[in-house]
């Protein structure tokens, strides 16, 4: 018997229900026919955020960078990497806290970069600091077994 994922569009926000078996298959929403996935994080504000972050089956993490950031620029790539390798399985997101300073204030965001693992809108994991792919890889097996 199949089982379906509720997974939020990161386009217009529409939920989806998509059948485990078909995530590899590219799925796209049936709002808007964007892609679900597109093999990089997915710009989040105030706006979009719970809509994206906070609803769904699939866990999400989210990294809390800022441009002016030096170790957040050194972890994007490993995390637009991430992001190719680990969707659909995972959603990866990120937010700017100069331009998206509540979000931070939210989640206490203290020190950037910060990773933040949802689970349904709820935080199950953080982690502060930039990691190399393999630190990366361990945190969140650690945090989602």
């Amino acid at each position: 018997m199949s089982t379906t994922l509720d997974i939020p569009c990161p386009h217009c926000s529409a939920l989806n229900r998509v059948p485990s078996e078909r995530l590899g298959e590219h799925p796209v929403c049936g709002r808007c026919k964007q892609a679900l996935f597109q093999g990089k994080p997915v710009e989040l504000t105030s706006g979009n955020f719970d809509a994206v972050a906070g609803r769904g089956d699939l866990p999400v993490v989210v990294d809390f960078w800022a441009p002016w950031c030096g170790p957040c620029r050194n972890f994007a790539p490993v995390f637009t990497e991430a992001a190719r390798a680990l969707e659909p399985q995972l959603r990866l997101a990120k937010v700017d806290t100069e331009a998206q300073p509540a979000l931070a204030q939210r989640f206490g965001i203290r020190s950037i970069p910060t990773l933040l693992v949802l689970r349904g809108g709820r935080e199950v994991g953080r982690q502060a600091g930039a990691l190399n792919p393999m630190q990366l890889r361990q945190f969140l097996a650690n945090t989602l077994h």
